[in-house]
């Protein structure tokens, strides 16, 4: 037939125009900084990340996630037997229906997208997005059509030169939208960018059943601290922006957006998309910040974010939970982007809002973020006959007592822990006046410079005892102590120490029966998970644990573990103060308050303080130490 060869020239045509447009998206990533990857370990890793650990995620939506290996497989599948059968020209028929039923498979997925996209839930981006199960039916069926005479199923020839025409019009408008899509900026682009980005994600660590959340040391000889332009991103973080599937799962998660404050951490991932390859968000088709309309954001690789593209107060909304990154489908790490911002404008602007430079003040000058005389550390254990370490040296726990020192509600939750472990007869020291803030705070505004001097000065002192393990009843220097002061630690202090949170360490008494505890006769308990405790480090059961061996069947809330809700605590988001329509801590409570709980146990000092600034009526808050010591079965010699 005269035109035959249409349908094989426009596949290879597309391709080609497809590999252009994946050259030419490969250039926008490799404006960011270089970063140093494996690139044949990548790559060779990505299947079983794809298989793995990205569907680990995905399989929490049964419906997406039987969709995405339908429509995603079938369409891999299906182009590789195209080629075989529509290019190469193989005719042999077994080849041919394996195609078909490639075909099938993606069809029955694209039938699923379509059925989704007829009404969407409101976190997903619509616009280009509703042409997508339109574009993967019509590639299926053109092909399936363009198929059917190599299985023998139709005779060569069937529908003439008019049937040919018409399937190559739905080649050009299946396969076209799909390719053109992966390279050039569309619905697609996400299949080839979010592939890449799983083979050189920039914590690998993640993979394979593991965990990542420690941030990234800045280089504080840099010309330029922190990221002030796109560019200034790693090349493999612009990458990671460029896999988002606009699916909003992010910002269904999101507290602060929950709270009506400027944040939306898809919108924010997609004015960087913007930002790489310049423009502006005027054909963004998902949920705005709250209180910001759409299309005002612009900016290029060699702009500076916050002059146009992305409000400081947008970045200054984040707790900092990773509530977004743990939805994320695609594993991309927006609290990573949000800190590197902060950083530039805390360090190079020195524009931190609200209270954060006299509390960064404060932090440099008196080793604690309230200012408070470094010597007046230890007041609040003057009656608890605690041993200090440079009096001992050598001990089996070292208590890090952390800023909770210097809080009067946090005192009662030290001096409670001190009574457990005093009952267990632990063999226990604290650091005295010669412990230092954390550098927590000072980290998530953006004052690296300040962490890092504060983790070295606190490394050094602890490479002066001997110790087996550090426990803390703050999950937010647990976390410090445990995931990034190894970046630091030199001289090895924290070699071979294990650091845990203290109802890890309580879990493990109880367990061995070095506790005694009666039976809890209050009322409903319902437990409040601490980002920095559950998301950041992965402990969600020996608090739990704990309250089960009181007798204690908890009310779980509807968030809780890897789905809490942050309580607004986190990030430095009470320092900078950012209004929104709601407070975080208020829409905690009324998640508690939901479950008919009349006590909420917590394990962190700062989840404490604020769910008790929740106005009254609400039920009690009481640290989980503060709940056991008042259960101890105390022993009479």
């Amino acid at each position: 037939m005269v035109i035959d060869w249409l349908p094989s020239l426009l596949i290879v045509v597309l391709l080609l125009l497809g590999v252009v447009g994946m050259m030419r998206r490969i250039n926008l990533w490799r404006a960011g900084q270089p970063e140093k990857v494996n690139l044949i370990a990548g790559l060779m890793a990505m299947p079983g990340r794809y298989l793995k650990d990205l569907h680990h995620v995905v399989e929490r939506d049964k419906y997406m996630s039987r969709t995405h290996v339908a429509t995603g497989g079938g369409f891999v599948l299906s182009m590789v037997l195209v080629l075989v059968v529509h290019v190469l020209n193989v005719k042999q028929q077994i080849v041919a229906w394996a195609l078909l039923g490639a075909l099938a498979l993606m069809l029955v997925g694209a039938f699923f997208v379509f059925k989704r996209r007829l009404n969407p839930p409101e976190r997903l981006s619509k616009g280009p997005w509703m042409r997508l199960p339109k574009s993967l039916i019509t590639f299926a069926v053109t092909f399936i059509l363009l198929t059917l005479p190599a299985t023998g199923v139709l005779p060569e020839g069937t529908g003439g030169v008019l049937l040919i025409a018409v399937l190559s019009v739905g080649i050009v408008i299946g396969l076209g939208e799909l390719l053109f899509g992966m390279g050039w900026g569309g619905p697609m682009k996400h299949a080839f960018a979010g592939a890449l980005h799983l083979a050189f994600h920039r914590r690998p660590e993640r993979f394979g059943g593991g965990r990542s959340t420690g941030l990234k040391p800045v280089d504080l000889t840099s010309a330029v601290i922190g990221v002030a332009k796109p560019s200034d991103f790693k090349w493999n973080q612009l990458l990671g922006f460029d896999a988002c599937v606009q699916c909003g799962k992010c910002q269904a998660m999101c507290p602060a957006f929950a709270a009506g404050q400027p944040l939306n951490p898809k919108k924010l991932i997609q004015d960087m998309v913007v930002g790489l390859a310049g423009g502006t968000d005027a054909n963004y088709a998902g949920s705005p910040y709250p209180g910001k309309e759409v299309g005002n954001a612009k900016g290029s690789p060699d702009e500076i974010i916050t002059a146009g593209l992305v409000s400081q107060e947008t970045l200054w909304s984040c707790t900092t939970c990773r509530a977004c990154v743990e939805e994320c489908p695609m594993m991309i790490e927006h609290v990573d982007a949000i800190v590197d911002m902060r950083r530039f404008l805390t360090m190079e602007k020195g524009e931190t809002p609200n209270k954060g430079s006299e509390i960064l003040e404060n932090i440099i000058a008196t080793d604690n973020p309230n200012g408070y005389a470094p010597g007046s550390r230890t007041n609040w254990a003057a009656d608890q006959n605690l041993a200090v370490m440079k009096d001992k040296k050598e001990v089996d726990v070292l208590f890090w007592v952390s800023d909770g020192a210097f809080d009067m509600r946090s005192q009662r939750i030290l001096r409670a822990f001190v009574k457990l472990m005093k009952a267990a007869d632990v063999d226990v020291a604290i650091l005295g006046d010669e412990e230092r803030d954390s550098g927590d705070v000072a980290r998530r505004l953006g004052d690296d410079a300040t962490f890092q001097s504060l983790a070295k000065r606190n490394l050094a002192t602890l490479g002066q005892y001997k110790f087996n393990k550090i426990v803390t009843t703050d999950p937010h220097a647990y976390h410090c102590l445990r995931n990034e002061y190894g970046d630091f630690d030199d001289n090895g202090a924290l070699k071979d120490v294990e650091v845990l949170h203290h109802t890890t360490f309580l879990n493990q008494l109880v367990q061995s029966g070095v506790l005694k505890l009666d039976a809890f006769k209050g009322g409903k308990v319902t437990y409040h998970d601490p980002c920095y405790l559950g998301r950041y480090n992965g402990e969600y059961e020996a608090p739990r644990d704990l309250l089960r061996a009181l007798g204690i069947d908890i009310a779980e809330m509807e968030r809780s573990g890897f789905r809490s809700r942050c309580c607004g605590g986190g990030g430095g988001a009470p320092i900078t103060d950012i209004p929104g329509e709601r407070r975080i801590a208020d829409m905690r409570m009324e998640d508690a308050s939901a479950t008919g709980a009349d006590l909420v146990a917590v394990g962190c000092q700062q989840c404490t303080a604020m769910l008790e600034g929740v106005v009254e009526p609400r039920p009690e808050v009481k640290d989980i130490s503060e709940i056991l010591v008042d259960q101890l079965v105390e022993e009479v010699h």
